[in-house]
This record gives C-alpha cells, structure tokens and sequence, in this order.
C-alpha cells in the first residue's frame, strides 16, 4: 500500500467562486570481522507547517530538524554468518533454503525472501501478512506502520463525514485509473444536473489546476488538491478543501481522486461511496488485476460505451469479474459523449441524496 511507495505532501487551491499466509523464517547469525570506524548518532524531528498565501494556495508541508554527535570506537566481534528461511508455495508446500553471502571485509551476510513462488512462475509478493513488499523493512513492520497511518486518516475521514452528514451532502469519492473519462463523465454529468441538484467538486492531481478549471467552467464551485509525489487523496487533505468549499446543502459533493486503481482504495476520505470508472480501452480483466479498488467500491461505471465498436471488450465479463472480487457492486454503463446510462446514474445519485437528506434531519 501506499505507506511505503513514496508519497509526498500536498497543496490546496481554494475554490474561485485478505487472509494471506505468513512466511516461516528461522535464523542463524554470526560473521567474524574487527574493525574500527566512526560514525555520527543523529537525532532529528518533523513538525508539519500549513499557511497561506496572499494569492489564497494552502500549503501544507514538514520541516525537519537534525542534529548529529560524532564519535569514534572500534571494536572486533567474531560472527560466521548463515541465514535460512522457509518460503510457502502456492502448491500446499513449503521450500527451504540457506544463504551465505561472502563479502570483502570477511562477514557474511544473508539476504530474506518475502515471496510466494507460483506454480506458473510467478513471484507473489502480496502473500505476506502486509500484503506487500519493502526492501529493508519485515512484514510485522510494515502491517504496523499501515495501521497508524491508516488509523489516523480514519480519524480525518469520520470528522468529513460528519460534517457532510450535517450538511445532508452525498459524497463521492471517484476512483480510476489515468485516462478513464472522469473529467468529461463529470462535466457531462453536472451540465445535465443544472438546476436539479446543488453540486461541488474536489479534484485531485499530482500537479496543475487543469481539472479544476474544467469543472470551474460549468459554474459549479471546485477546489483543486495537488498531492505532489503523493498518488492518492488521504482524508487531512478533504478536511483542508472542505474549509475553502462552499458546501452543497443537500446536494452533491463529487471527490475525483487522483488517477490510480492501487493506493486510493485504502483510504477513506469520508464519502458514503466509492464509484470506480472503468473505460471500456482497459480491458474487462481490471477488476482482477486490481482487486482491491473493485472490493472497495459500490458502484462500477463502464465508460466510454460509444467506442464499444471499436475495440474488443466483453462487458459481461468485465461484469463478472467484478462481481468476482465484490459480489455487492453494482454496474452501469455509460457514455459522456452520447449520455447513455446516465439517467440511470442520475436516478442512483437522486437515491442517495434523498438518503443524505432524511439522515440531516434526523440529526
């Protein structure tokens, strides 16, 4: 998951109107060398800054400070040096090995396997209990260091909701992969909402406002996120953008995170649903390539449905391999350029205020 792939801080522009199995290691260590050396102890801290600018940006970014103690010491310790681990095969069986690595400094040095060897070849790395893979960190380290972070975005989130839930706003949160038409499905979709229903937006981008400013141009109000090296939207961040959006009292607020069928679906952002956008140029095997985003998700747009006799996609089956991963997840197929399907939308949108604002007044 996303804790461990490199994202970074973001920035906000205001508005301008499974059960997995666990590996088996045992361990022997020793290795035989002396040496002397010396080295700095560091100690630093991170206190995160959010201000802003004339001009209105948010910026939200960390600062961090560090401070080092040289010394020096030597030392000898003698440890040969043996590593041996056990992996667990798809086939119900376990292999065993035993590494020595012989450097030039006369240690040895082992290295870990944290991989599930297929019986077609493939090398699994999402078998271990975290559910992932990290160059230096354990899979105990790695479950620890998701359930923080997630624990402290749930936190976030449920304030989001909380206030949407008073403010009787149905929240989306769009998810899909770069290229799937969100943008144009959601300009198409506000155009013909006019009038009907209240609307705001929150898109998401690495970089630029050029989403923002589509959505600007209906005359619905939109605040955009960048999330710089960040590749999902976390719920801090809405907090932030719900500060500098006016809310659509008993309407809709649509969240079109950032272009990505991974990260995104851990982190709840404090909407009723999830909505994946799938275009049909993908392929209708996505939803078991990306198993997660689909589990995660309550309803499935198939977009782009114009182009369907152009390219080869089987809609049953993407169909049925969505309903693969989640049995519960509803389907609706769709086209911005030519309007299909979306009354239907409408009419599941339509359901879902009238549910946000039955739950405001009972407040």
């Amino acid at each position: 998951m996303c804790t461990v792939c490199g994202c970074g801080t973001g920035s906000v522009e205001p508005g301008k109107d499974t059960g997995q199995d666990a590996q088996s290691h045992s361990e022997s260590h020793a290795h035989s060398h002396s040496h002397s050396h010396s080295h700095s102890h560091e100690h630093g801290h991170v206190h995160e800054h959010t201000h802003t600018h004339a001009d209105g940006t948010t910026h939200a970014h960390a600062h961090a400070h560090a401070h080092a103690h040289p010394h020096e010491h030597t030392h000898d310790h003698d440890h040969p040096h043996s590593h041996e681990h056990e992996h667990l095969h798809d086939g119900d069986h376990v292999h065993h090995h035993h590494h020595d690595r012989l450097h030039g400094d006369d240690h040895v040095h082992a290295h870990s396997h944290d991989h599930v060897h297929a019986e077609d070849g493939t090398l699994d790395y999402g078998k271990g209990i975290g559910g992932t893979h990290v160059p230096g960190l354990s899979q105990d380290r790695i479950v620890r260091i998701e359930r923080d972070i997630l624990s402290k975005n749930d936190a976030y989130a449920a304030e989001n909701r909380k206030r949407l839930s008073a403010a009787g706003v149905l929240a989306l949160n769009l998810v899909s992969s770069p290229g799937s038409g969100k943008t144009t499905l959601l300009v198409r979709l506000i155009q013909d909402l006019a009038g009907t229903l209240p609307v705001a937006v929150i898109e998401g981008d690495q970089q630029t406002s050029n989403d923002a400013a589509r959505i600007r141009a209906t005359g619905v109000s939109a605040v955009q996120i960048n999330t710089g090296k960040g590749c999902h939207l976390d719920a801090h961040m809405v907090g932030h953008a719900l500060g500098e959006l006016p809310l659509p009292q008993g309407g809709v607020l649509f969240i079109e995170n950032v272009g990505n069928l991974v990260c995104p679906a851990a982190f709840d952002l404090g909407e009723a649903h999830k909505v994946v956008v799938l275009s049909v140029t993908e392929g209708e095997d996505k939803p078991l390539k990306y198993p997660d985003m689909f589990a995660a998700s309550d309803l499935m747009l198939i977009n782009k449905s114009d182009l369907l006799p152009h390219v080869e996609f089987d809609v049953a089956a993407c169909v049925a391999n969505a309903l693969r991963v989640n049995p519960r997840l509803k389907t609706l197929v769709v086209s911005a350029r030519t309007g299909e399907g979306l009354s239907a939308f409408r009419a599941w949108l339509e359901a879902g205020v009238g549910m946000a604002r039955a739950t405001a007044a009972a407040l």
